[in-house]
């Protein structure tokens, strides 16, 4: 059998906390897109491999039988948002094993990507029963480390690192997944030179109740003001680069301050 030229053909590198799930799920409705076995906990369902964090010393073969898809010519997806700021020498490696890959990069909000980040390290921590706001206080601070929130939102800076080797790069905004969900869809698609004509109708189905439904539904969430305006004074700077970098204006951010 010929070698594939990819290993993995599609590559979404984050955010996390970004809606990488929800796009991961809307490619693979599509027949020429494949997702690799759910293979818990060594990866992280069928859509976040971990190759490059987690399973590194497992080795290409390793990674190279997970993402072999059935049929050679799907695309074979890894949606991975620790990616995102690896080191130079592994986006290197991984040009070297995935030279024509598609890169996709979700950009959101610095502040509300951080809120986000921040709720899901205080229920890993506290677990769902837990009702108290997230405070200004120890706790917070341990989390913090713990989300990583400087290298998962050093935005600028981790498309840079990746541009060095891959020089079509599709960075979309995370609003424009709710503002203009059907052209962002289909600008993916166009993208990855996916024609939607040829998906069958359970895909079609598929896709039409994940195009119905909200990108996001997640529980209330109590944070106190002091935290807010904290991570707003944190955030502030990403936002500013990416405007400048990439021309794009967020919006979340702002109405979580107003509210």
């Amino acid at each position: 059998m010929t070698q594939r030229e990819n290993i993995t053909d599609i590559l979404c590198i984050g955010c996390q906390k970004g809606s990488t799930s929800w796009l991961h799920s809307v490619l693979n409705c599509h027949p020429a897109t494949y997702a690799f076995p759910n293979s818990e906990p060594v990866t992280s369902t069928s859509k976040e491999a971990h190759f490059w964090d987690w399973n590194h010393e497992r080795g290409v073969n390793w990674y190279r039988a997970l993402m072999t898809p059935p049929e050679p010519q799907r695309l074979s997806m890894d949606f991975t948002p620790e990616y995102a700021y690896l080191p130079d020498h592994k986006i290197a490696e991984c040009k070297a094993i995935n030279p024509t890959a598609k890169i996709i990069y979700i950009l959101r909000d610095p502040l509300a990507r951080a809120v986000s980040a921040m709720k899901m390290h205080m229920l890993w921590h506290f677990g769902p029963a837990h009702d108290q706001p997230l405070r200004l206080d120890e706790t917070f601070f341990e989390l913090m480390g713990k989300a990583r929130l400087d290298p998962h939102g050093s935005f600028v800076r981790n498309w840079s690192n990746w541009k060095k080797h891959y020089d079509d790069i599709l960075v979309l905004n995370y609003e424009d997944f709710h503002n203009d969900r059907a052209e962002s869809v289909a600008r993916v698609m166009d993208y990855l030179r996916l024609d939607p004509g040829d998906m069958n109708d359970a895909g079609r189905e598929r896709l039409d109740g994940l195009m119905a439904r909200r990108v996001w539904e997640s529980a209330p969430f109590a944070i106190d003001r002091e935290v807010l305006l904290f991570l707003h004074g944190y955030t502030w700077r990403t936002r500013d680069a990416v405007s400048g970098a990439f021309g794009i204006r967020f919006s979340e951010g702002d109405q979580m301050l107003a509210a």
